[in-house]
């Protein structure tokens, strides 16, 4: 246990909760009923990196939580030289998120780490996702019981890695920066957005990327016990 850190605060998406193979199962349930001719397989490979390209830009404030929904359906079928009504892309769009929350899949270890630090430490989620989403994300995984807060862009007005959402965050779990730190699977949003902010930081480097030497990380959730 680190007797400095008081208050361990986690990302969500691609932290936690495996989003990309809930992400999968979900467009699966939606393709096969309405477009059982693209194969699933090639829809992820491009819409992968066009959602993640997209979220980006929403962190940035660049475009809008409508134009993210849009966007990253609209780009991802003329990558794959599919013609698409916007009326389609706009009942994708909703039943995607109805049926995304309906998954529950965690990262290897989420359970057994949050088991692990719950007596601990005070747990608490900051995320970028929309509070509905997330909240149905949360419930859905029984992954309520372990935090004590859950702050998100919409209720902070601001997303990571802006140092406000994570003064909201400490200021809402009346924790202190000194005493916190944050994990999460974004170098920019989470780690050197909590380290700008004045939080130490762990990078949950699941896809093993290339990142700076100076930043504590982790590829499995278990391997949090080494600094926690």
């Amino acid at each position: 246990m680190n007797t400095t850190i008081t208050d361990v605060f986690f990302d969500l998406d691609h932290t936690l909760w495996d989003f990309d193979k809930n992400s999968e199962m979900a467009f699966d349930r939606i393709f096969k009923s309405k477009f059982p001719e693209i194969k699933i397989e090639d829809f992820i490979e491009k819409y992968a990196p066009i959602n993640q390209a997209c979220w980006k830009l929403y962190q940035n404030d660049q475009i809008t939580h409508v134009e993210l929904r849009y966007n990253r359906l609209k780009f991802s079928f003329d990558a794959l030289n599919v013609e698409i009504s916007d009326e389609d892309i706009n009942t994708i769009a909703h039943d995607y998120i109805e049926f995304l929350t309906d998954n529950n899949h965690l990262f290897d270890g989420a359970i057994e780490v949050l088991d692990y630090l719950k007596p601990r430490y005070k747990l608490h989620i900051i995320t970028n996702g929309f509070a509905n989403v997330q909240e149905k994300k949360i419930n859905n995984a029984l992954l309520s019981g372990y935090f004590n807060t859950i702050t998100n862009s919409e209720l902070a007005g601001v997303k990571k890695p802006n140092s406000i959402i994570f003064d909201y965050a400490v200021n809402s779990a009346r924790a202190s920066k000194e005493n916190s730190i944050m994990i999460g699977d974004c170098l920019d949003a989470d780690v050197n957005g909590a380290l700008n902010a004045g939080l130490d930081a762990i990078f949950f480097n699941e896809k093993k990327i290339e990142a700076p030497k100076n930043i504590k990380q982790v590829n499995h959730l278990l391997e949090l016990k080494k600094y926690l």
